[in-house]
């Protein structure tokens, strides 16, 4: 099935599911009225039921209001965080000129004019830093996981108590160690390079995902290994051909930590580059700081949306995968 296929049939799916939610509330309501009229249920239990089917409803509201919020102030002109005028935009001032600025005036694209391709704006930036990061991260925590989850080794122990840690501190040692970071990069004239950066958001992806998958191979029967093996497969030809197909909810999981790692992270990259290599977490805060008295808070939600869109894309469609891969995972260890 190809690419475009699947994503038009889940589309399909999560429609329809929706389209049919007030039928199935429907039967849902003839089915307890039913146990209340024979005995099976008392009102009681139905009264509790609907109060925890109204607390849940009401806590997903408040936590898909600040959404709401953002996605408004992005299409409201002269959008406010606060107003005498309530929350809640006029709809006569909904319009996408906060997104075209965006698209065509901001750093987003291009630093200069639209279409200057000699200067790549923020997108070109993040991506880039991303790709980098997902390779080397990738390279490194496939045969590492492999490695901890088959192998028996001198140090083996040491080295999982110690991805346990590192598991608790991940980027967060980075960030205390800001300074001796920053005078490290400087003294080797590594600061503004996005293909640094993104290698050292690899070395801090790397705890947390190789010890996930390491996990998730565990519960790999080492029966299909062997299998294949007297068949006359190497070593290599094993992994490609066992080991990575049936992790692949796992290598999903640890794909999208890892390209979050680059994407989305914010203090060391504001450290280490200047404005021309600015990601787009960096750009963000400057469009939020850029003003001396005020906050042009419409540009800065279209902005805030079109950076955290593809998050919510790649996992809307990698949504099976991630809860699959983080329960399985989650077995052992």
């Amino acid at each position: 099935m190809s690419l475009p296929r699947a994503i038009a049939d889940k589309v399909r799916t999560d429609l329809r599911t929706a389209a049919l939610t007030p039928v199935r509330v429907y039967r849902t309501m003839q089915t307890a009225i039913y146990d209340v009229r024979t005995g099976q249920r008392t009102a009681a239990d139905v009264a509790k039921s609907v109060g925890a089917t109204l607390g849940a409803t009401l806590m997903v509201v408040l936590l898909l209001f600040p959404i709401y919020w953002i996605v408004a102030a992005s299409l409201a002109a002269n959008a406010q965080l606060m107003s005498s005028d309530g929350i809640f935009p006029d709809l006569a001032e909904f319009g996408l000129g906060a997104y075209r600025w965006a698209i065509y005036e901001s750093n987003l694209l291009f630093r200069g004019e639209f279409g200057d391709f000699s200067q790549p704006g923020a997108l070109f930036n993040s991506l880039l830093v991303v790709t980098v990061t997902i390779t080397v991260g990738m390279a490194m925590i496939i045969p590492s996981a492999y490695a901890l989850s088959r192998r028996e080794f001198l140090g083996r122990k040491k080295i999982l108590y110690g991805y346990v840690l590192f598991t608790q501190v991940g980027a967060g040692l980075g960030i205390a160690a800001l300074i001796a970071l920053y005078a490290l990069f400087s003294n080797a004239g590594l600061t503004n390079n996005l293909v640094v950066l993104g290698v050292f958001y690899a070395a801090t992806a790397l705890p947390f995902n190789i010890w996930l998958l390491k996990t998730y191979m565990d519960n790999i029967p080492v029966s299909y290994e062997e299998a294949a093996m007297i068949d006359g497969a190497g070593l290599w030809d094993t992994i490609r051909e066992i080991i990575i197909p049936l992790s692949k909810p796992g290598l999903a999981v640890v794909l999208i930590f890892t390209w979050l790692a680059g994407w989305n992270e914010f203090i060391i990259a504001q450290t280490l580059l200047r404005p021309e290599n600015y990601t787009l977490s960096v750009e963000l805060y400057q469009l939020a700081t850029a003003g001396r008295y005020e906050t042009p808070w419409t540009e800065f939600a279209a902005f805030a949306i079109l950076f955290a869109m593809p998050v919510a894309i790649i996992y809307f469609f990698a949504q099976r995968y991630v809860e699959s891969g983080l329960s399985f995972g989650g077995m052992e260890g």
